[in-house]
Order: C-alpha cells, then structure tokens, then sequence
C-alpha cells in the first residue's frame, strides 16, 4: 500500500533554465513525486521551447493556469541578441524573421496578463538571518539620468470615450500608417513618450566623459529584454558610443564597465555599494528616483532592518512599460495618437528615435487596489502607495480607484486598512530606510521590479523572498523572485555537476505554498499538513545554521554555521520532514 499523500486537483509545473531547473527538478523529485501521489500538467517555458514552439508554450501554460487554478513557475532566461543568435544557428529550420513576439520575449508579463494576476512579493520568515546594513555613509556614488525626453515628457491623459487607441505615423509619403491600435474603455489611461535618439548619445558621450574624468566605475541600467523597442534601442546607441570613443580610455585608466538589467543592478548596488561609482540610468523617471534615494543614502545610511516588507506589482491590466508598444522610429515623421476617432495629439520624431505607447485599464486598476486592501487587512499590513498625481494624469486614475475602493469597502461594513499615498521615491525611500514592522508597498510594473528586487537583496538574498501571483477569479501561481542564476550553472556545466552552488530556498517555499493551496481548496488536510511541516523544514534548515553560500556571515550565529551546495540544503531540509 502506498505511503504516498492522494491530491486529486492537478498541479500546473511551468520548466525554466538553467541553474534554477537544475534545482526544480531536485525538489519536485524530493518533495512532490516521491511524497505525493499527485497529477501533474508540466510545460517546457525554457528559451529554447519557447523560440522553437514559437512562443506557443506561453499561451498553453496559461490555459493550464486557468484550467486547473494553481501552479507553479521557475525562472526562465530571456535571451538576448547573442543567445538568440546562437539558438537560431541550433534550428536552422527557423526563420528569425517570423518569430512571434512570444518567442523570444520574457514569458513573465504574457503570463500574468494571460490569467489576470497581480504580484505580491515577501520576505519568508527566516528567524535567524540578520540584516547587516551595508555601509553607505559616504559612499562616492552619484546617479546620471537624462532631463528631457521619455515618461517625464510624456503626453498622457484619461480617454473620454470606449473605443480604440490608434497609434499613427506619417512619413515621407504623407501616407498615414497605422503602428499600433489597443481597446480602451472611458476613463483608461494612455501615455505616449519618445526620446530623441540624437539627445541619447548626447548624453551617452556626457555619461562616459564624467566617468573617465572623475575616474569612476561605470554602472549602466535600462529594462532592455522587456522593453527592447524603446529601453533595448537607448541601450544599443550607448554601448555603440562606448565600444568606438571610450572602452579604450576606460580599459587604460583600469576602470570598469558595467550593464545590467535595472532592477538586479538597484539590488546589487544598494544591497553591496561600490566605493566610487557613476550610475546611469537613462529612463528619468527611474533615475529620479534612484538618485533621491541615492543621495538619501549616502547622508544617512541604511537603518537596521527589523521589518517583514512585502511589495504588490499592479501587472494585470498590462499597464504601463510592460504592456507598452514599443518600437524605434523607421523614418523621420510625425506621431499622432487618435483615440475614437479624434487626434489626440502629435509629435515630431526622427529616424530610430525610441517610441512608447501604454495604456492601462481603470477596472484592473480597482480589481488590483482591491486585492491590496484585502491582502492587508488579512495580514495586518499597513499600505503605502507611490503616485506621480502632480503632472501624471495617468496615475491619478489609480488614486481616484483607491477613493473608489475606499468607500465600497465601507459601505459595504469593511473598514480598509490603514493606508497612505506618496510619490513613488518616497515611497522607495520609506521602504528601505523607515519600514514599518508590517507594511505592503504597492507599486506599477517597473517600480515594482525594481523595488522588489532591492527589497529581497537587503532581506539577505533573492531567494529568501517568495513571490505569488494572484488573479480576480482565484488563479494561483507561485514562483521565485529571482533569476536563473547563470554565472552558478556555467560553473555547474565546468564541473560536471560537481559544484551546484544555489539557494533554493525561494522555489522550495512556491512549491510548500502551492501545495497549502492545492490542499485548501479540495479540503485535503493531509497535504495542508504536509505543506506546512515542508514550511517549517526550510525554516528550521536555515535556524539550525545550515545554509548555502549566499547567506554566508547572514545569520545571527555566523561561528555555528554550517555552509553547503545546493544538494547538501536539500537534503537537510529533506531529513526534517
């Protein structure tokens, strides 16, 4: 007779790459197969199916997520222009130049507009890890951003009717060209931002002369996988104005150069500083921000961290730049925004200039507050909202939601939670260096990325935070925050295997919460204990001192800690159960 748990309800499995299914499979081999009798619906999403499936994978995981309702993810690479490079050399039979979007783009935001779910990311509640604040105080760290051009320059107001967003362009021809068109219901917000690709390299050539003068490391950060027709073309004419006028002087002067994807980048920087840095980060809305915190830093310094933080991305409407359009300008013209029928608004661009257009939808705006409120009052949280109310039209819809919501919670005998609304760099600044013991910051896709990601390095490692992502009709998907650890699997590829060094902490609680879930909805007790006991073996792991590499010197007793690989913690965790 099996010893095996009975689950009735499949559970949805979505495969990744790299170090992280080289984990994902160690834990479902550990915890789910060999322990529970269970269904499983498992999709392949690494970049490889993704690219020779054209993108068809990411449409069937989410009719699997809404099917079944809950599942979990593990972190998928998107590649980049040499990766795509080469898995294209692997198929020939690909043409690259009928690819669908889905193919080589993040699976992430597909997803999750696919099942209509927003995000909540929090710290797991290890006992024993300590926060050791990086010192800041000092630090010679200054951030660059642009002054003109994109969001900060943006046209954005409120559609006064339903119908259809057409964004136009007209060129030598005179011919107008429809770019793009989406549905927007009365009162959605739009947006159109641009940046002129001549001011870009002007900048780059500022940027790059600042550090060679002032004899710093360079630090560049854009969004570019996501949003590669607007951050992925800033980036492109800046490394090209690095590679031809500066690497040479930098290289000389034994400086360095750093791009990385903006939120690991704020992670890296403000969890471990560099002694003397310039930060660019193009984007002047998440450059104004960085650089107030930036500042905040360097005069004050991190406090103790005593508080669990948990962040709410807003991310099922497809707002703002994760739903963007995005594309560079194919000739010099003129854009023109027509929404039911009557222009909006026109602009000039040039050829290659970077071109954004998003929208976001009023009724997931509410749907998200209300989730946020909800999730607080359940957990005790107290909430604070970043807004750019002062010039953005765009987000004021969010604070009218939030009134909205406000009061149909108390017509309805439901008090909300205790809540303020700040502009977004406080918002970021509140969190890192006043949060309250038990506080919920909700924020829009890009701010949430990033804040999550600085939020979960100073909270000891990416993989110390879980991630779920919830939809209005119930949908569950739970998943890690962070990567696919690259620089981890190309040394696990050197050695054979001998040397697995990753903290699976992250995937291994997804897995324990997807199962509680599981086990609540088809009232199955058996699995609800074995999820919970799976919970507190990971804590009580890492309690006992037994930890991997990342959390090294992290704990509150660092002579009793006994360090291992990534086989070695699971197994400890294993042997708790």
């Amino acid at each position: 007779m099996s010893s095996k748990i009975t689950v009735d309800a499949p559970l949805v499995i979505l495969h990744g790459d790299e170090m992280a299914q080289v984990a994902f499979e160690k834990i479902l081999d550990t915890f789910v197969t060999s322990r529970l009798d269970i269904p499983l619906v498992e999709i392949d999403l690494s970049a490889e199916q993704r690219l020779t499936s054209n993108g068809q994978v990411i449409i069937d995981a989410v009719e699997a997520l809404k099917q079944h309702g809950v599942g979990i993810k593990n972190a998928g690479m998107t590649v980049n222009r040499t990766q795509l490079g080469e898995l294209l050399a692997k198929h020939p039979e690909l043409d690259g130049t009928k690819l669908h979007p889905l193919a080589t783009k993040s699976p992430n935001g597909a997803i999750r507009k696919g099942i209509g779910g927003n995000i909540t990311r929090e710290d797991i509640p290890f006992r024993n890890l300590q926060f050791d604040p990086p010192a800041w105080i000092g630090r010679d760290i200054v951030v660059d951003t642009m002054d003109v051009g994109g969001i900060k320059d943006s046209y954005n107001a409120l559609s006064d009717a339903t119908g259809v967003v057409k964004l136009m362009f007209v060129g030598a021809s005179g011919n107008p060209v429809e770019l793009h068109r989406r549905e927007v219901r009365k009162g959605d917000p739009w947006l159109l931002a641009t940046n002129d690709l001549e001011d870009v390299k002007a900048w780059a050539h500022r940027f790059f002369q600042r550090a060679i003068d002032e004899q710093r490391d360079i630090y560049l950060g854009l969004k570019d996988t996501v949003i590669s027709g607007y951050d992925g073309v800033m980036r492109a004419a800046i490394e090209g104005i690095y590679e031809t006028h500066y690497r040479e002087q930098v290289e000389a002067l034994g400086l360095h150069y750093f791009y990385e994807l903006i939120d690991a980048q704020a992670a890296r920087l403000v969890a471990n500083p560099p002694e003397r840095a310039l930060w660019g980060v193009p984007d002047n809305t998440t450059g104004r921000k960085l650089f107030k915190l930036v500042e905040q830093l360097r005069q004050f310094g991190i406090p103790d961290r005593k508080a669990q933080v948990s962040i709410s991305r807003m991310s099922a409407g497809g707002g703002d730049q994760y739903g963007s359009f995005n594309a560079p300008a194919e000739e010099d013209g003129i854009l023109k925004v027509i929404v039911d029928g009557e222009e909006r608004h026109a602009r000039h661009v040039s050829k290659g200039d970077p071109i954004l257009l998003m929208s976001n939808d009023r009724v997931a705006i509410k749907d998200w507050i209300l989730q946020v409120f909800r999730d607080a009052s359940r957990k005790g949280k107290e909430v604070y909202f970043g807004l750019k109310r002062e010039y953005m039209e765009y987000d004021e819809v969010f604070s009218t939601a939030i009134t909205d919501v406000r009061r149909e919670l108390a017509d309805g005998g439901t008090p909300p939670p205790s809540f303020m609304i700040m502009r977004p760099s406080s918002q970021l600044i509140k969190m890192i260096t006043d949060p309250p013991r038990n506080a919920l910051y909700p924020a829009q896709n890009l701010d949430g990325d990033i804040f999550s990601d600085i939020s979960a390095a100073l909270g000891g490692s990416l993989a110390t935070a879980s991630s779920i992502i919830e939809s209005k009709d119930g949908t569950m998907l739970f998943e890690a925050p962070h990567g696919t650890a690259h620089d981890l699997y190309l040394k696990y590829l050197e050695t054979d295997g001998r040397e697995a060094h990753f903290n699976s902490s992250a995937l291994l609680f997804a897995v324990a919460n997807a199962l509680e879930t599981l086990g609540e909805r088809e009232g199955n007790a058996a699995l609800i204990d074995y999820a919970q006991r799976l919970k507190h073996a990971l804590i009580d792991t890492v309690d006992a001192g037994i930890i991997t590499g990342d959390l090294k010197g992290k704990t509150t007793a660092p002579e009793a800690e006994t360090l291992v690989d990534m086989e070695g913690f699971l197994d400890a965790v294993a042997s708790r159960l």
